[in-house]
């Protein structure tokens, strides 16, 4: 009797979880390792788009997304007053606001709950060593554990130490000056169902969006050049208060409402974004999925749409090469490159556009927005959310027989 590869998964949401129950398809044996201790419920929207949707059709989980929907309809930009600056088309399933808006908790919990029964989640550990033994990856986590794996899927964030470690020298990081801080704060009567975007001169915006759970999802992001100083990621929670006190007390619209709610939310967390250049997604036993690949920030987006589809890439190509792992590891990695390739990029240079430091820039952006989103050009606008598109078909996935 044949034994059924083992596949080791580091990560534990979106990509990791669509990796596992894609390769459980294809007859793998599954472990997921998370360092946390436990499944992470919270965080905030994400969008399934493009070839996305066509994988969450495949697995069965479309109505069961939709039905979660963060109730979300549309983007406006908005003023110090809360008037309307601008809205962006919401017009189509891969609009500014998707037809399928979902929180990534939702999303990840969802995927969690249909994985089968053989697949194996550990929480609260992680790698600490890999050698090639043999005909196998033989992992050594910090808890004190030992795995022997055909494959190991690293499918972790954009900041993936465990990608650093086993592929230390295949990322190259390119900061973009931009810290966003993410957190959950208390509904009010006045919020509603649109993605409010507010800018502020001084290079600041306040984001507020609806969720599904009687509660609003909240962001403050700034630029801040390249001095990593004004960065936030790391440091701790009152040292991160007390900054984005001192950067957004005067910023106007709903900052200050932003500012309470963080200091008595429990989900608060800050990411300094970067560009981050991957220059191979394979080597060895070892392969990239999700963010830890190919790194698209929050203003790419796409970010979950890829991580559902590279599940299915990679699980599809190991099925129809079973006995040649870096042939379908080289063709999963082609495939994923010329989707990641097309979500759009930030040059640091749009920083000034869109994080203006002065009214006049401020007034400008406004009235380039009412213009851009204005009829005839309104279209293109409407292009926005056009990420995860393909023009290649998704590969034959070849299922195991049932056991």
């Amino acid at each position: 009797m044949t034994t059924a590869p083992h596949a080791l998964v580091t990560g534990a949401s979106i990509a990791g979880l669509s990796t596992a129950w894609w390769l459980s398809r294809v007859g793998w044996r599954v472990t997921v390792l998370e360092r946390a201790d436990g499944f992470r419920e919270g965080g905030q929207n994400v969008d399934v788009r493009g070839v996305g949707r066509e994988v969450l059709h495949r697995m069965g989980l479309y109505d069961a997304v939709l039905a979660r929907n963060t109730t979300e309809v549309g983007t406006r930009f908005v003023d110090d007053d809360g008037g309307v600056v601008a809205e962006l088309p919401s017009d189509d399933p891969d609009g500014a606001t998707a037809e399928l808006e979902v929180l990534r908790g939702d999303l990840a919990g969802l995927l969690r709950d249909r994985l089968p029964e053989t697949v194996e989640l550990v929480f609260g550990d992680s790698l600490e060593t890999l050698t090639e033994e043999g005909d196998a990856a033989v992992v050594r986590t910090h808890a004190g554990r030992t795995f022997r794996a055909d494959l190991v899927v690293v499918a972790e964030g954009v900041r993936s130490s465990t990608r650093d470690q086993l592929l230390a020298d295949a990322t190259e990081p390119t900061p973009l000056g931009i810290t966003m801080v993410f957190g959950t704060i208390p509904r009010t009567d006045d919020d509603d169902r649109y993605w409010r975007w507010y800018t502020a001169p001084g290079g600041r915006q306040v984001h507020l969006r609806p969720d599904p759970h009687g509660t609003t999802r909240a962001m403050l992001a700034y630029a801040h050049g390249d001095d990593e100083d004004e960065g936030l990621a790391g440091v701790d929670r009152d040292t991160m208060l007390a900054r984005l006190r001192g950067r957004f007390t005067d910023a106007g619209w709903q900052a200050q409402r932003v500012l309470d709610g963080f200091a008595a939310s429990d989900d608060v967390y800050a990411d300094d974004l970067e560009r981050m250049t991957v220059t191979t997604y394979h080597r060895g036993r070892v392969v990239l999925a999700g963010d830890a690949a190919w790194c698209v920030t929050p203003l790419g987006g796409g970010g979950a749409s890829l991580a559902l589809t590279g599940g299915y890439v990679l699980a599809a190509f190991l099925s129809t090469s079973p006995d040649d792992r870096e042939a379908a590891l080289t063709s999963y990695e082609a495939w994923m490159r010329e989707l990641v390739d097309a979500v759009p990029s930030f040059p640091r240079a749009m920083r000034r556009v869109a994080f203006p430091q002065t009214g006049l820039g401020l007034a400008v952006r406004n009235t380039a927005a009412k213009v851009a989103t204005s009829p005839p050009f309104s279209t293109l606008a409407g292009r926005f959310g056009h990420v995860a598109q393909s023009e290649q078909p998704l590969p034959e996935l070849r299922e195991a027989a049932p056991a």
